[in-house]
């Protein structure tokens, strides 16, 4: 008899915040409840606040931002999630990468869902920071079976 269970795999939910410069509103731990891993990228500038995301989800990834200190957080970090190749890092490349499919990056404290040439910029914005009269702001990215989900939540 043939295996009736779905090929189809379970959906990942990534909580990505950036640019927090030493403050975590408590809104936002509440906000990532539920999340099977966060995704930091950079600009943490105090350690504690990985330790309440990690209160949170047991899955933290972190980038160095240009405001952090700690030289143990990697500039870049690659990682497969749902067949796509996701690249994580602070300050935005200025051409495409020829190798990923999306990069995720912090460092304008703007929003951004754009792609150029075949690589997806994704930004979930700043949390504590906002710029050029964008509000404050953190994302949900949902992967599942090679497709995106991304989902901007504003702080007001």
């Amino acid at each position: 008899m043939p295996n009736l269970k779905e090929s189809k795999e379970e959906t990942r939910r990534v909580f990505v915040l950036a640019d927090t410069h030493n403050r975590l509103p408590e809104k936002v731990s509440e906000i990532a409840k539920g999340a099977d891993e966060i995704w930091h990228l950079g600009d943490v500038c105090a350690g504690n606040i990985l330790d309440e995301l990690r209160a949170v989800a047991s899955r933290v990834t972190v980038v160095r931002g240009n405001c952090d200190s700690n030289v143990d957080w990697p500039l870049v970090i690659d990682l497969v999630r749902g067949g796509l190749k996701f690249r994580l890092q602070h300050v935005p490349p200025d051409r495409p990468p020829v190798d990923v499919d999306i990069v995720l990056h912090g460092h304008t404290h703007v929003a951004r869902h754009e792609k150029r040439g075949n690589v997806l910029f994704l930004n979930p914005g700043c949390v504590t920071r906002a710029n050029q009269g964008a509000p404050p702001s953190v994302a949900w990215l949902e992967i599942a079976d090679g497709k995106i989900n991304w989902k901007l939540v504003s702080l007001r």
